[in-house]
């Protein structure tokens, strides 16, 4: 999503955002970030698929499971990964180019957590920027150099 605003004192910024499909390392996180990468993940799946193989494999012929069971089961096994995806990081990004008037250019960095979270802070930064020139201090995004 890219979005080109006319700040009060005439400067185009871009207001953009990205996935990012890992978490960002912050500092203080560094002790206990000892993933294991996806291996676990891969794993896991792949015990779940074994056994769901064998159960019905085993199920004698004379078990009726009703429709409703088996629709519940599949909603139970995609809830966390699709919460997992809709709960990914996006980093927001709002920057401006150098201008004629002597205006140095300015690139402004965030977080946001899922899409509707970013599609809302990204209006409220544009907004923002026509009012006022700037993003706001108060919220998610901080001036880089």
């Amino acid at each position: 999503m890219t979005r080109l605003v006319r700040g009060a004192d005439g400067r185009m910024w871009t207001v953009h955002s990205r996935i990012e499909w890992r978490n960002p390392v912050l500092s203080d996180d560094f002790e206990h970030d000892v993933s294991g990468g996806a291996l676990p993940g891969i794993m896991m799946a792949g015990l779940l698929l074994v056994m769901t193989v064998v159960l019905i494999a085993w199920t004698p012929e004379q078990v009726v499971v009703p429709a409703w069971l088996i629709l519940a089961l599949i909603f139970l096994f995609l809830f966390f990964p699709v919460r997992w995806a809709l709960r990914r990081p996006h980093t927001l990004v709002a920057e401006s180019k150098a201008t004629a008037d002597e205006l140095p250019p300015e690139r402004w960095i965030g977080q946001v957590r899922g899409p509707l979270a970013v599609r809302q802070e990204a209006s409220r930064v544009a907004r923002t920027i026509e009012m006022h020139s700037l993003p706001d201090v108060e919220g998610p995004l901080q001036p880089v150099d």
